[in-house]
């Protein structure tokens, strides 16, 4: 029995034979050094963990004899690390990288197996690819709530910088389709044409031309503002300053007897798109003058003046100017109605530019 049972027990006292020290030493190398995992895991399959074989040893306790000892089965369970080694829970065995778990006796706890993810897969929101995470912020993008956030933050944005440095602006909002040329070099009508048209269209290119409207300083009538208007840009066009298919903007200022001995400072703005034969006239509010500012005005042109039949040769401006203290010829409006003449045209340039706008967008449906 105690032969079948592959343990040999000796008398107590017996010293033990050197091939069982042996037999123990090389138990004690093994266990403390575990073999270090392979370093070549893609070269053919991986290999199964083996398992231990321990020697033979004779038992050096003193007592009766041991007979029928078996070693009973330990649980053992495999863990899969980040590199791809399996280490195993089972004192003195050490297995290599394996798809599958060590076959030891007894009861075996394995993990699955998962392949190693190189690209952070399991990182948060790493579901979504990077045309899945582009196509979520465009989604949110389009939203009408965050459209509008977005286009308030960005004129926010656009004001802090214009504010800051007003010549910034014709940079920040200049391009796209709409090219326009306004006959005139004055801030107060170029500034306010381009705010007007970069207002409805988005983007668009506006600058000034100077151009002479070859009538009267101070027109009179509806008719003599229209005419000075088209003049301007047709001047322009002669002297080859605008091609021919140039789109104009012209700024007109006139005054008129509306009501009896009423007289009212009107601004005539026409817009001129040759290639689409496309001409439009809009006005800005009229401004009452006193009475005494026009009759000086007429009282200071010569009776045989040669323009007489489009207006007066000194303007409303010029007399309001030697007038009223602080007040200058080309925005006196400030110092009658409390406005400026730039606020004026632009509200009225604003509406020509939706107007042109809708002729677009007709024409191209």
């Amino acid at each position: 029995m105690m032969e079948e049972s592959g343990v040999e027990s000796t008398p107590p006292g017996t010293p033990p034979s050197d091939s069982s020290a042996a037999s123990s030493l090389a138990v004690s190398v093994s266990l403390a050094s575990p073999r270090p995992p392979p370093t070549n895991i893609s070269q053919g399959p991986p290999p199964i963990a083996s398992s231990l074989t321990l020697s033979p040893m004779r038992a050096s306790l003193p007592g009766p004899p041991i007979t029928n000892y078996a070693r009973p089965a330990a649980p053992a369970f495999t863990v899969h690390g980040a590199t791809g080694t399996e280490h195993s829970a089972t004192p003195g065995l050490i297995s290599g990288p394996t798809s599958e778990s060590a076959s030891l006796p007894g009861s075996a706890i394995t993990f699955p197996e998962e392949p190693e993810d190189l690209c952070g897969s399991h990182a948060p929101h790493a579901g979504m690819g990077q045309s899945s995470l582009w196509g979520f912020f465009k989604g949110v993008a389009e939203k009408p709530l965050v459209k509008t956030v977005l286009d308030k933050t960005k004129h926010s944005v656009e004001s802090m910088i214009t504010t800051l440095d007003p010549g910034m602006a014709p940079y920040i909002r200049s391009g796209g389709d709409v090219d326009i040329v306004v006959t005139s070099n004055k801030e107060v009508k170029v500034y306010a044409v381009r705010d007007a048209f970069q207002e409805v269209f988005g983007c668009a290119t506006v600058n000034g031309e100077l151009a002479e409207s070859n009538i009267a300083p101070q027109p009179v009538g509806y008719a003599a503002g229209l005419k000075g208007a088209q003049e301007r840009i047709a001047s322009l066009r002669r002297s080859g300053v605008i091609h021919e298919k140039q789109v104009a903007v012209s700024i007109e200022s006139f005054i008129a007897e509306l009501l009896p001995d009423r007289w009212f400072d009107i601004g005539c703005l026409i817009l001129e798109d040759p290639s689409l034969g496309l001409q439009l006239e809009v006005f800005t509010q009229a401004t009452p003058l006193p009475l005494h500012f026009v009759q000086q005005a007429q009282g200071e042109t010569p009776p045989n003046y040669g323009l007489r039949w489009s207006g007066l040769a000194t303007t409303i401006g010029e007399v309001l100017e030697r007038s009223l203290p602080h007040t200058t010829r080309t925005d006196w409006h400030v110092s009658l109605t409390g406005l400026s003449r730039r606020h004026m045209v632009h509200s009225a340039a604003k509406v020509l530019a939706g107007l042109y706008k809708q002729r677009l967008m007709a024409r191209g449906s």
